[in-house]
């Protein structure tokens, strides 16, 4: 398992931006697919976005496409979700997650994951 570390979270207007951004903690995350999943208030934890292993290749939950990206950069060993257009609904924990190789949609598939940033967006 990797310990993973969330930032980036915070407050922001509907319709603007923030970037999230999760690293490891003690080790390389090089071979890990990485996923994004959050978590509103009275609701379960849902899929974000997940890249594979090189962030060649992406996936995104329907309700995200166009409004968010997920990327990476292995050589500073970090992992990003930047986020525009927020709208008030996405307001939630965010998490990310690790898992080898390849991406999954479903938290259960991720053995290692981070504490969460709070996003909040207001109208």
């Amino acid at each position: 398992q990797v310990q993973l570390v969330e930032s980036g979270g915070g407050p922001a207007q509907a319709g603007g931006s923030l970037r999230l951004s999760c690293a490891p903690s003690g080790r390389t995350f090089g071979s890990y697919a990485m996923g994004w999943f959050r978590q509103a208030p009275g609701k379960e934890r849902e899929f974000v976005a997940a890249c594979n292993w090189s962030g060649g290749s992406t996936y995104y939950a329907d309700f995200v496409k166009g409004r968010f990206t997920i990327s990476r950069d292995n050589a500073k060993n970090t992992v990003y979700l930047q986020m525009n257009s927020l709208k008030p609904e996405d307001t939630a924990v965010y998490y990310c997650a690790a898992r080898a190789i390849s991406w999954s949609s479903r938290e259960e598939d991720y053995a290692s994951w981070g504490r969460g940033t709070q996003v909040t967006v207001s109208s």
